[in-house]
């Protein structure tokens, strides 16, 4: 529940805002967060799909633009196809659209009564639109490696309930479809790939992931196997950030997908694709870093990083906004993201304002500060203020902006640190999860005769056999909780968004 606190803010004033307990009641927390802060607006009228307001879609497209030099650097070639796909494509690969036919979104006519000669898919993921094109596109070994993406947005009729960010039926993400001459180079790349992520989300987002192969039964449909980079967020909750499937030769052949090597002989292509989840993971930033107040943002990815904010006294307001602009000039020339609110608000209202927003700091200018060339920078993470001089401004405030982020990381370090729980017996298993923990037993296995386990455990906790963690060969110490055999793998346990 919302309660009304009143904080004492600069100069006295009472201000009264709202508070929220993310811990106690996150479903109110979140939604409010969405609200308050001009996130999103669910207003749109379609189940599933929400307007992403102008402070979201400033940090996604910093996040996009961050994620796509990286795979640039790694040799990726930016492309553009149609969201719509047509059925003969899609039903190529069997299991592909087997997988996907509950959850695509079709397009079967114009206007009232001009019925389509063949249905038209709204793009789930992009393997049928993208390979018929790279069949003709690739010819020879010397075409080797191929490696595209592109930026777009995704739809699929999850049957879920619906969260802003983190489950809906439109999705903002990148997809890497990349093409190889053996399956050892395309290997590598599913390792390229969750490197990227792990550089990305730890790096920028300031929040740790574990690397984990998927199960049998929740791989990517049509793939040899799947690869997840997941946070936990401090509910206990596993978050999807990126996959990488590796898809051997099977939509190779499906859609014909071959090179001639260098013997002069056909072959069919090796391939991955990979799926950052941009829209996901900046809902995996809220919840990670966010406190009672409202959102608290990574210096690098903050719309606003410093908001400047006057508390002129009667008769000094002309010399404390002259102060203030002069400071956003030398912030923004320094490269940030800077804003004077020189708005007729209260100073307390400004200040409830951008925190909300989580701007990372915030520098205060009143009648002092311009007698004495100083400035006060307040820390969004700490809620800590400091007085520094003029002339170290600029690399105070370079230095505060990144103790903000290493604040954050340091504190969602500690969380995934504590949010994992050995189980040796199905109770133990069902306490963690009441714990909002993850759980790590020993399992039977990974493929698909162990999915009765893994079902067992679904039905009396909601929580699934996440996968176990790619490159550790983790042993496992005991016998399957569920059904007594030799475990071969040591399984990660958790609720999932």
């Amino acid at each position: 529940m919302a309660k009304k606190v009143k904080k004492m803010k600069a100069e006295q004033e009472e201000v009264v805002t709202f508070h929220y307990d993310k811990v106690g009641d996150f479903s109110n927390w979140f939604t409010e967060i969405n609200k308050r802060a001009e996130l999103t607006d669910q207003r749109y009228g379609v189940k599933g799909l929400v307007v992403f307001r102008a402070w979201t879609t400033v940090t996604l497209k910093i996040m996009y633009r961050l994620l796509e030099e990286d795979l640039e650097h790694h040799g990726h070639l930016p492309v553009i196809f149609p969201a719509l796909v047509p059925e003969s494509n899609l039903i190529k690969e069997a299991e592909h659209v087997e997988g996907f036919a509950p959850e695509v979104f079709w397009c079967t006519r114009s206007g009232a009564d001009n019925i389509f000669d063949e249905p038209l898919a709204l793009r789930p993921t992009s393997e049928s639109a993208m390979y018929p094109l790279y069949a003709l596109w690739i010819r020879s070994w010397r075409d080797l490696p191929f490696k595209r993406y592109q930026s777009v947005a995704i739809w699929r009729y999850d049957t879920k309930m619906t969260r802003p960010f983190l489950r809906g039926r439109e999705f903002y993400w990148i997809e890497a479809h990349d093409v190889f001459a053996t399956a050892k180079e395309a290997e590598e790349q599913v390792l390229e790939d969750l490197a990227i992520t792990k550089n990305f989300v730890q790096g920028h987002l300031a929040f740790p992931i574990i690397v984990l192969i998927r199960p049998q039964w929740d791989k990517f449909p049509g793939a040899v196997y799947t690869v997840a980079g997941e946070s936990i967020l401090p509910d206990g909750r596993f978050i999807q950030n990126s996959t990488s499937h590796m898809l051997g030769d099977n939509f190779a052949r499906a859609y014909g997908v071959k090179y001639v090597d260098e013997n002069e002989e056909e072959q069919y292509a090796q391939q991955t694709c990979f799926g950052p989840g941009l829209s996901r993971m900046y809902g995996a930033l809220i919840i990670m870093h966010g406190d009672d107040d409202g959102l608290i943002l990574p210096f690098d990815l903050a719309p606003v990083q410093v908001v400047i904010v006057p508390i002129p006294k009667k008769g000094a307001k002309k010399a404390v906004e002259a102060r203030c602009l002069d400071l956003e000039v030398i912030l923004r020339k320094a490269g940030y993201r800077v804003h004077f609110d020189n708005t007729e608000k209260r100073p307390g209202e400004k200040y409830y304002h951008w925190e909300m927003r989580g701007v990372p700091l915030r520098i205060e200018i009143g009648n002092r500060e311009v007698q004495d060339n100083t400035a006060i920078i307040f820390r969004r993470d700490l809620r800590s203020r400091n007085t520094i001089p003029l002339d170290k401004l600029v690399k105070a405030v370079k230095q505060a902006g990144k103790a903000v982020t290493k604040e954050l990381w340091r504190r969602a370090k500690e969380r995934f640190d504590n949010s994992f729980k050995n189980a040796d017996t199905f109770d133990e298993i069902c306490d963690i999860i009441n714990q909002n923990k993850a759980a790590r037993i020993s399992f039977c296995t990974l493929e698909m005769k162990g999915l009765a386990c893994a079902e067992k455990i679904k039905d009396a906790t909601g929580a699934d056999i996440r996968g176990v963690k790619l490159g550790e060969n983790e042993k496992p110490w005991g016998l399957c909780p569920m059904c007594g055999e030799p475990a071969t793998v040591v399984a990660y346990v958790g609720k999932q968004y």
